[in-house]
């Protein structure tokens, strides 16, 4: 796509938007068998924590960004401080008319930086095995797998129904 891609922090003006990217990438990664969990995980997550982005993010420390283009919000991603240990990066997503366009490494980039001006040199993370492309790129920046969990429960961070989750870790 043309044009530049910016990042920035989100806004209240965001939320329509992020709200719309959140429901689309799930709804895509459901696997046929499973779309009913699927939208039971997306309500929970849109009242726990995606329809009240700022909120959440501010009550746990932490911080939301979107990425731009052209007055469009094409990716997003959180990070939420763990015990002044590691910084977790969370809800990485990019458009999928967007994919595979260096977007998901800019924002990947722009996040261990920020954990580092905040002071934090470890970053973690977690993916699904319904997201391949996420752990190959998790993998060439160099994450180091710390460990698979096979997710019985959902929550507003998984969405259960034995779904295998990876999880990361990046000493910056």
């Amino acid at each position: 796509m043309a044009g530049v891609m910016a990042i920035r922090s989100f806004e209240e003006r965001d939320a329509n938007a992020v709200r719309e990217l959140f429901i689309t990438v799930n709804r895509l990664l459901a696997p046929p068998d499973m779309r009913d969990a699927f939208e039971t995980y997306i309500d929970q997550s849109l009242v726990e924590e995606m329809d009240r982005v700022a909120a959440y993010y501010a009550e746990h420390g932490g911080a939301f960004w979107v990425a731009e283009r052209a007055g469009a919000i094409i990716g997003m991603f959180g990070l939420e401080p763990h015990d002044d240990h590691f910084l977790e990066l969370r809800r990485m997503y990019v458009s999928p008319t967007e994919r595979r366009t260096g977007i998901a490494s800019a924002m990947l980039e722009f996040a261990e930086d920020e954990c580092r001006r905040r002071g934090f040199s470890r970053m973690e993370l977690s993916t699904s095995e319904l997201q391949p492309a996420a752990v190959a790129l998790y993998r060439r920046a160099e994450y180091a797998l710390t460990r698979e969990v096979v997710a019985d429960q959902a929550s507003n961070k998984t969405i259960g129904g034995g779904i295998r989750r990876f999880h990361f870790a990046k000493v910056l």
